[in-house]
This record gives structure tokens, sequence and C-alpha cells, in this order.
């Protein structure tokens, strides 16, 4: 790339509005900006939900989303949805002109390279029922082990001391009972439950918008190779 040119920017798009969340992700995608020269910039959805947790939910942030996104086409590099349940994920693919990520999909992806059975530590009951529609239309639900939810919606993982009790039983439960060998947090609220469910599990754990930035930080580098 010459040198008068910025880099293009890595857009993380939280699309929902709780602040905290768009925060965590930004500290916990920290350490990749001393790997890369290109810029990340976190961002959340204003007017969106405080968390996206239902089918409603999804259809309300899809096209505010898009429009969020194209307005940001012409410094973008590539695009991040920071939602476990990639909301607007085919819709944004078709319509921008630049590689688009969900981490839902780069979480999983990413799981089955480190373990040969996944499992998935969501937020909430409800939310299983749409993610393992998911994961048979990925093509990857044979090699699930379980998901099993915290209980507890967006907002109320603030909470961090209730947040991780609930995060080792859970991670317990889906390594001991059903036979997980490296688990995967189910929604970006959880970015910072990485490294202690790592160190206390003793089994990989993928933080799904970590896996998404890597991924599309080589679609960009891929971009300006060419």
């Amino acid at each position: 790339m010459p040198k008068d040119h910025a880099p293009p920017t890595l857009y993380i798009l939280n699309p929902n509005s709780t602040a905290a969340v768009t925060a965590g992700l930004d500290a916990a995608l920290a350490p990749m900006r001393g790997h890369s020269h290109i810029p990340i910039v976190c961002l959340d959805l204003p007017g969106g939900p405080p968390g996206v947790q239902t089918q409603q939910d999804i259809a309300r942030v899809t096209l505010p989303l898009l429009a969020q996104a194209q307005a940001l086409v012409p410094s973008a590099g590539a695009f991040v949805i920071a939602c476990f349940s990639d909301p607007g994920l085919a819709l944004l693919r078709e319509q921008l002109p630049r590689p688009v990520l969900g981490i839902g999909e780069a979480g999983v992806l990413t799981a089955l390279t480190l373990g040969q059975r996944f499992g998935v530590v969501a937020i909430l009951p409800g939310s299983i029922p749409r993610h393992h529609r998911r994961w048979a239309e990925m093509g990857v639900a044979a090699r699930l082990a379980g998901e099993r939810a915290l209980g507890l919606g967006v907002t109320e993982l603030g909470d961090r001391g209730q947040t991780l009790a609930r995060a080792l039983a859970v991670g317990r439960q889906l390594r001991d009972d059903d036979g997980a060998e490296v688990l995967v947090l189910g929604c970006a609220g959880m970015a910072w439950l990485r490294e202690p469910l790592q160190q206390a599990l003793g089994m990989p754990v993928v933080e799904p918008t970590l896996a998404a930035a890597a991924m599309a930080l080589g679609r960009i580098s891929w971009r300006d190779a060419a």
C-alpha cells in the first residue's frame, strides 16, 4: 500500500446500544493492535436494543446495521458483526463491497480447529434453539457437544462475580458431562471471560470477536498484498 494512503479500518460493529459491551470488546481487542498496522474501531448501534437476545431484536437491528456499515464503506477494509446470532450477516455480505464476518460463525469455525467437539456458553435458554438452527445451516451440528445457558441477559453480564461463577459451572458441565474439548463464548458481552475460564478449566476457550477480527485482518491483508 502506498505510504501516503491511510490503511483501511476494521470496524467491529456491536448491534446493541450498551456502551459497556462495546468497551469490553475494545479492551479485548487491544492486544491485536500491537500486531497489525490496520486500525480497529469498535462501534455500537445508536438506537439499538440493550442486547440482541430474540429473533425480534435481530429483525430490528438488521437494516440500521446495514445503514451504519454502508456509511463506513469508504474507510473500511472489513466489518465484523459483534453479536453471536450474526444478525444481518447474509444481507451485509450481499450489499457491501467489503468482507463481512459474523462472530458466531467465526467463533465456531475457530473452535473446530482446536478440538473435535465444541461446547457453547449461551446467555439465555431462549438463544439455544436459534443457535442450533445456525449450526445446522453451517453443517457443524454433528460436532456440537452441547450448549448451556448462564440464565443472564446482556446487561446482567456486567455483574462480573455472578457471571464468572455461572460461567465456570456451565463450562464444567460442558467439559465433564457433555464431552466438549473446546468452549465458545456465546455473546460479545462475555469477552472478558476468556482468560479466567481458560485458566480455571484447562481447555481452549474461544472469544468469538477475537476470532472474527483475526479472520478479518487476514482478509484485509490479502487484499493489500494482491
